[in-house]
């Protein structure tokens, strides 16, 4: 426990520098985004500036610090994997959700099917496509998707979250692989709602217009232990924000977890589209820059949150 106040301390002692910080993550990320290349295997995605880049800090005070592109909306993609399990916890419950999917790291690309169709019936996390479709299989004869998208927007305290039509329309006509997972997973006999209105609702929660902004009050509920630090109202159990938080450190960069896990030390969740949520010690920061490394997370978020983590002693083994 006195550990835990010192670097509580800590991290006070330095909010002076926090802006500075903030500002110099922002220019190193921005310097970045030539490195990268905007995802091309869904059309729409294609077509984002790959020299974009924002990012936002919302702190449990209420401050905030923001830089470019913050309000520049774009498709939350992978980042709904979030929601989904969030929302999986709420109405299935812990086992409800976890007799369905594992909670393993796979060390595999997000879309690999590779663990599944050799070593287990079950996907092996709810952060890569597989075990986000089971996830959505879970929901999709409890919830419509008007009341998934009401949950998005609560917790991300943004009423402008809607469905992109067009990159809704690129995810159905080119996901191919997406309706491959949800089939593998019915000939298995896991899948628990039916494959079609399982991958459309999959889609279409990929496609949800999100902000760099949104996603910062995203990181920061799950950051205040699921409580809205604005409201003062829980939005998620806190025995589900743990639950939810493993997996994001553990799973959610892809098969880049484990060296973001040393790098940085944060629970996060990346997407395709470019965007980033961290729930990081007292603050939420979301970041968008559709340029992507290599194992499509945002090349300018990655190199941003190496330099705020390390400058701000937010690494969660940091002591």
């Amino acid at each position: 426990m006195e550990k835990e106040t010192e670097n509580k301390n800590n991290i006070t002692a330095l909010s002076a520098n926090v802006e500075r910080v903030f500002s110099e993550a922002y220019y190193i990320g921005r310097a970045s985004t030539a490195k990268g290349v905007v995802a091309s295997y869904i059309p729409e995605l294609a077509k984002a500036d790959p020299t974009a880049f924002g990012l936002f800090m919302l702190d449990n005070n209420g401050n905030s610090l923001c830089f470019g592109d913050f309000e520049t909306r774009f498709s939350i993609q992978s980042i709904c994997k979030v929601v989904i399990l969030a929302a999986a916890l709420k109405y299935r419950g812990f086992r409800g959700t976890f007799d369905h999917v594992m909670m393993e790291p796979s060390g595999d690309a997000f879309n690999s099917i590779l663990k599944l169709d050799m070593r287990s019936n079950l996907p092996f996390n709810p952060m890569i496509n597989a075990g986000a479709i089971q996830t959505v299989s879970l929901l999709a004869d409890l919830l419509s998707f008007d009341e998934l998208v009401s949950f998005a927007r609560e917790l991300c305290h943004d009423e402008g979250i809607v469905l992109d039509e067009a990159v809704y329309k690129s995810e159905f006509d080119s996901g191919d692989r997406n309706r491959a997972i949800v089939y593998l997973l019915k000939s298995k006999g896991v899948l628990m709602a039916d494959p079609d209105k399982t991958v459309d609702l999959y889609f279409k929660m990929c496609s949800l217009s999100v902000t760099a902004r949104s996603l910062a009050s995203l990181g920061l509920v799950i950051s205040n232990g699921g409580i809205d630090p604005v409201s003062g109202m829980r939005l998620i159990e806190a025995e589900h924000v743990r639950t939810v938080k493993s997996l994001m450190f553990t799973c959610g960069m892809y098969d880049f977890s484990g060296e973001f896990g040393v790098r940085v030390g944060v629970p996060a969740k990346s997407g395709v589209g470019g965007g980033l949520v961290c729930a990081a010690p007292g603050m939420g920061i979301g970041l968008y820059g559709p340029a992507l490394d290599p194992f499509g997370n945002s090349i300018a978020a990655v190199k941003s949150m190496e330099h705020i983590s390390e400058k701000l002693g937010l690494h969660v083994f940091d002591y």
